[in-house]
């Protein structure tokens, strides 16, 4: 899919269109990621960040799932 860069005030900016944002999964307003990778630059609606601190959580809360009942009564 080709894409336009164009001028939004001082800066560039690329327009999506709406096939693109449906597979995205994106609405205005969302946050879309540039990951830079060995072949280029991927667009995604994934947030590696987000995804490496769910692993760390739901890491502890299998090894201290007790600990967590306790302290949500």
């Amino acid at each position: 899919m080709k894409l336009k860069i164009t001028s939004i005030g001082n800066s560039a900016g690329v327009i999506l269109p709406k096939e693109l944002l449906a597979r995205l999964r994106l609405e205005k307003g969302d946050e879309l990621y540039a990951i830079e990778t060995p072949d280029g630059v991927r667009l995604t609606a994934f947030d590696p960040t987000l995804a490496q601190q769910m692993d760390v959580a739901e890491k502890i809360m299998r090894e201290d799932r007790l600990v967590l009942h306790k302290l949500a009564q």
